[in-house]
């Protein structure tokens, strides 16, 4: 498996992991930057021009079925209208969207991944980003994500569309499921997923 020279043995420069604050919106809001080119955050962050205009955003990746596209110019626009369901087919995009992001930043330009809160469409697309394009495993991509916005929780069919996009990029699994695929949440996911 080849690794990008950025990850994760390199010295690279993005902002600390923020700490986690009290509360759930706090917790929730905010941009993560994920690499220099790729940032993750909420739908309420997204909508937010001065935020968008200090990080440099030139492009948003959208992936929620009903958050309203702003209309700004110089920033570029994909929707992945994708809900947040075990069965929802958000694989579908995995390529599509990775490749757009690689095109932004070969453009020295930056791109802002969301969904509504920033946990697990989000995070799922930039996880999927980070192997195609960085070489990462599924465990070191997800690691690298989950350091910089702790929060995020892919869905476990989420999880398992990973797994298989990671089967077809490398050839092999870095993580499995050791019981039944469950349709909660993160909670739950330390009793079956297994590095």
């Amino acid at each position: 498996m080849r690794h990008s020279s950025i990850f994760p043995r390199t010295t690279y420069s993005v902002s600390p992991p923020r700490q986690l604050l009290p509360g759930t919106m706090a917790v929730l809001s905010g941009v993560d930057q994920i690499t220099p080119s790729l940032y993750l955050s909420n739908a309420t962050s997204a909508r937010n021009r001065s935020i968008l205009s200090a990080k440099r955003i030139t492009c948003i990746v959208n992936a929620t079925m009903d958050v309203q596209r702003p209309t700004w110019p110089g920033v570029d626009y994909v929707r992945v209208p994708v809900a947040d369901l075990p069965h929802a087919r958000l694989s579908d995009y995995f390529d599509t969207v990775a490749d757009r992001i690689r095109l932004v930043e070969r453009h020295s330009g930056r791109t802002l991944v969301h969904c509504v809160a920033g946990v697990s469409r989000s995070a799922t697309l930039c996880i999927a980003y980070l192997m195609k394009y960085e070489g990462l495993s599924l465990r070191e991509a997800y690691s690298w994500v989950k350091s910089r916005r702790p929060m995020i929780c892919p869905n476990a069919g989420f999880w398992h569309q990973l797994m298989v996009y990671e089967k077809r990029l490398f050839g092999k699994s870095s993580v499995k499921m050791e019981g039944p695929a469950e349709t909660g949440r993160c909670r739950r996911y330390h009793g079956w997923m297994a590095w």
